[in-house]
This record gives C-alpha cells, structure tokens and sequence, in this order.
C-alpha cells in the first residue's frame, strides 16, 4: 500500500498510543513510521536495562550546541531511536505533574479543554494501576503501572531521611497531593518494561489496518495547496512517497517533530531561507520554546554493599540475570531510580518546584560519576524553569543531527533554584536516618560550600533529565504551532501530537503526560466525544 487514512511520522510513546488507538476503527487504515528499530533486545524489556539506554544503546547519540551559560559545555542529549521512543529507554517513572501545570495550560495559554479535570479521565483511560484504584487512577487500561520489586533497605532510610529533611511521606505523587518522599510508581507489568511499544503498540499489530515500518526515515512532509497529503521516506535505500486521504499526524517529540516541520518548509521564514530550504508556510514558534529538566547529582560513598554498584562485574552480572529470570527479582528488576520526592526551593511556590530521584548506585547514567565502591545518586532538579531554547537544522540535510540549545540557565533564577535544589539534596543525605549507611559525601565534596564552588561543579555535573518539551507549542498567538484541538495552524490535515505541544512543561517526569496528550489527541483527531470532565475537588491543591 502507499495510500493510508492517516499517516504518523514517530513511533515513540505519543506514536505507539495513536497506531494502536486509531487502528481500532476497522474501517480506516494506519501507517505508523519510525526511523528507529525494534526493541528486540532484552535490555529494552528487563528494567535495569535503563542503565544502558543513556549511554548510547537505543538513542541517536546527539548532544547540545555550547552552553553559553553554564561555561560553554556541550550536553549529552539522549533522544531515543527506537520503537516506543522515550518510554523504551526510560527509568520507566510514572509521575503525571501537578493539576496547576495543566490548569495553566488551559487558563494562562488559552487551550480550553486541557485543564486538569479534563486531563485526568485520560490518565486514567490509559492505566492499569497494580495497587491504586480510586478517583485518580486507572485499573483497566494498556500501561502497566506498578509499586516498585526491587528496592533495598536504603531506599527506606532515605524515606526516613526525608521526613527528617521536612517532607512529609506521601504514598502516592499521582493522588491528592505531590509534596512529599516515597516510592515512585512505574511503568511496569509483572517486573517488565511497559512502553509505550509493549502496552500499546505490540497489542494491536495483528490488526489488518495497521502497517508498522521501522527503521524508516521520513525525509519531508508532502503539502499541496496548503494542505498535508502524504510523506516523503526513505526505506531500505530508496526514496518513495506515501499518501494519506484523511490526515498525517507529526509524532516524532519535541526534537524530532520541529525538526521535521522545518524540513518541509514550515517554521521560521529567516531560518529557512538561510538554508536554502523552499518556505511552505511562516510559522515562526516551530523548534521555539524549548524547555527541559536540568538534573545536579549529588553522590554518597556507602559503609559496605548497600547499593548495587559492583552488580556489573561479570559473576555478578551473570548471577542477576539468573536471579530475575527465576524469580523476577534482583538487580536486574530494578529500575535503579525507584525512590524520591518534590518539595520546594522557592518557598513562596504554590506547588512543588523540586523533584529528587534517589538512584540505587553511582554512574548509573551517562553524565553521573561512578566512584570506588559503594554509592548512592540523589539527583535534584528544578522543575518550572524559565529558560527558553530552540531547535534548529544544521543544513538541509534530513540525515544531519539537529541543533539542540536549551539555553539552560539563560535565566538566572533557574540556575538560583537549581543550587538550592543541590544544597536540599546534601542536607538529605546528611540526615540521621541514612548515617548507617552513608560513609561521606563524594561529589560535590565537603570542601564544596561557597556559591562560586557549588556554581562550576554544577556547570561541570549537571545533566538532562530526559524531559524536553515545547517546540510545537499549543495555543493562539504568534509563536503557537497548532491550536487546542493539535492541528498545525495554517496548514490542513496536519496535526502535531507530543510532548512538543506542551506550553509550559509539567512539574515531574514527561512521559506519562506524553501517553496522555496522545491519548487525548486520538479521540480529536477520530472526532469523538472527549471523556467527560471529572470534579475539580478531586485536583491536588498545592500549598
């Protein structure tokens, strides 16, 4: 076939929900393309896999423009390439933001229906909560969401330590309120991995109206007459073109969708122009407002094997390979980030503006030192930046790397907030509770204590956390790209369904929104009645 009802261009975790969602109307055909492979390997299923995706296995290997701001360091930016996108290589985290992120969507950037008692009968169409079946979640739907199997007993002293810090415990971030510490819920079913490829995608594949094409690359989008019929690809070597009678949806995130827009000659008119590249339509906000997490480790040495750095040496290695495949449980099930909590840096904040991640050992991701022996990671990180950055084309090569610049820290609040998310972290670890198992801090260092010291380890260490959002802006105005109900504005039967139509990024992990937006967008673009509105009481109040 080369002619399809409805074409998306990305096969992450918005793509995967939209295959599987629209191909369950028998009457109409599907063509999900993703230039990535298969998940075939083992490590994209057993959840310490995570370990791996970061550095390299499963990502495009792209990296930042300089950092003007934080001392011209360029950013390792893992960007997944593979089925499934960022939900196949993720540390599988299921946290949703706060009800007031999604109430500004809808109040402060104009996107009716996409307030939070709109939002939540999406999150909880799309989840099957093993624990947790109340008002807030979901038991019946395809994403397998879970209470954490492999933690170990540092995990509960640094619930304890955070208590001690201030925060109270909380036993659930998706329910009546955010703040606090605890376990993290995750997208897993029954010790394995639930992405977006898994939980959606992989179901419906028997269909007979949906064709599947990976390791595909989609070189432009075809646009006549001021409306979207098809994409030009490239697949095994050559060059062909496929059609779409009804619509093509840009699914390919926050990097890969602007960039795509781009490449067709849809963005910013100066830009294009500088590259040679044919203007199809003025649309100045695409590969704008780009926001994203920033991550400052702190690294704990420990008083003996608390942890599971040394896992990695082959008996070892060997021995929890074993262990997971007879009794699900080990090393090898955890996803090594099963822990943390938000709170505040900005004391005047109506809700929780820091998120910790307590890793189970050091130099578990790219970017995270590893130390002589035993470690623990506590990662913290500011949640509202106000820093915007930008996606732009290198040329107008569709096989070259984009130029990724979240101008971290251009804002100096962010980079305020950010240091003072550090500090909370050390007083964390420095807390009574952990003092059996926490020997020294290694990095920063005890002698790391004026802002000057604390500012170049944090320009040296910090890292993404894996959460860019915003470069196809949702909304009205001048640099939106497409309107509330996701189509591209000036352009027919083009929509755009991701994370990059978030207007201001959520205050937690991305990728459950990720699988909401879409699962929200497939009912607009199948033209169904939205799923009724539930009672603002139920909406997490802040402070």
């Amino acid at each position: 076939m080369t002619e399809f009802d409805y074409i998306i261009a990305g096969g992450g975790s918005a793509g995967c929900v939209l295959a599987a969602r629209l191909s369950e109307d028998p009457d109409v055909s599907v063509l999900l393309v993703e230039a990535g492979g298969r998940d075939k390997s083992f490590l994209y299923h057993w959840p310490a896999g995570f370990a791996k995706m970061t550095k390299g296995i499963g990502s495009w290997g792209w990296s930042t423009v300089p950092q003007k701001h934080m001392k011209d360091r360029r950013i390792w930016f893992t960007q997944a390439k593979v089925i499934g996108g960022g939900s196949s290589i993720n540390a599988q985290i299921y946290t949703r933001g706060h009800a007031q992120d999604y109430d500004q969507w809808a109040d402060g950037y104009g996107c009716t229906g996409w307030g939070y008692r709109d939002l939540l009968p999406y999150f909880r169409r799309a989840e099957a909560n093993d624990r947790f079946n109340d008002e807030f979640h979901g038991i019946d739907g395809p994403l397998g969401v879970s209470v954490p199997r492999a933690t170990l007993p540092i995990c509960d002293a640094f619930i304890r330590a955070g208590q001690q810090f201030g925060m109270p415990y909380n036993p659930d971030f998706n329910g009546h309120e955010q703040a606090g510490v605890g376990y993290y819920q995750l997208t897993q079913r029954h010790a394995r991995r639930s992405s977006a490829a898994v939980a959606y995608l992989k179901p419906a594949e028997g269909r007979p109206n949906l064709t599947v094409m990976t390791g595909t690359h989609v070189l432009r989008l075809v646009v006549e007459k001021g409306c979207a019929v098809g994409l030009d690809i490239l697949r095994g070597g050559r060059q062909e073109r496929v059609h779409a009678a009804r619509e093509v949806i840009v699914s390919s995130g926050s990097i890969g969708s602007p960039r795509l827009l781009m490449l067709s000659g849809i963005g910013p008119p100066d830009h294009l122009h500088d590259l040679g590249i044919p203007v199809e339509l003025e649309l100045p906000g695409v590969g704008m407002n780009l926001q994203d997490h920033l991550d400052i480790c702190t690294i704990a040495e420990l008083t003996g094997p608390h942890s599971y750095d040394g896992w990695d040496k082959p008996h070892k290695t060997v021995w929890a390979g074993l262990q997971y495949l007879l009794f699900q449980s080990g090393p090898a099930a955890a996803s090594l980030f099963e822990t943390g909590g938000f709170w505040y840096a900005d004391l005047s904040a109506t809700h929780p503006d820091i998120q910790f991640h307590l890793g189970q050992g050091s130099g578990i991701e790219k970017g995270i030192a590893k130390i002589n022996g035993a470690g623990i990671t506590l990662n913290s990180a500011y949640l509202r930046p106000r820093s915007r950055g930008t996606v732009r084309l290198a040329d107008s090569d569709p096989m070259s790397p984009p130029l990724i610049d979240p101008n971290y820290w251009s804002d100096p609040h962010d980079m305020t907030m950010a240091l003072r998310g550090l500090e909370m972290a050390r007083d964390i670890l420095s807390q009574p509770a952990l003092s059996g198992y926490v020997r020294k801090e290694v990095l920063p260092g005890p002698d790391v204590t004026s802002r000057a010291a604390l500012l170049d380890y944090a320009c040296k260490m910090a890292k993404t956390d894996h959460h860019p959002v915003g470069t196809c802006k949702m909304g009205a105005g001048d640099m939106a790209v497409v309107d509330r109900d996701l189509r591209v504005h000036g352009i027919d039967r083009l929509r755009v369904c991701d994370a990059s139509i978030m207007p201001q990024i959520t205050s937690s992990n991305t990728n459950a929104p990720t699988i909401m937006i879409a699962e929200k967008g497939a009912d607009l673009i199948l033209d169904r009645t939205p799923l009724a509105s539930v009672d603002p009481i139920a909406a997490p109040t802040g402070r």
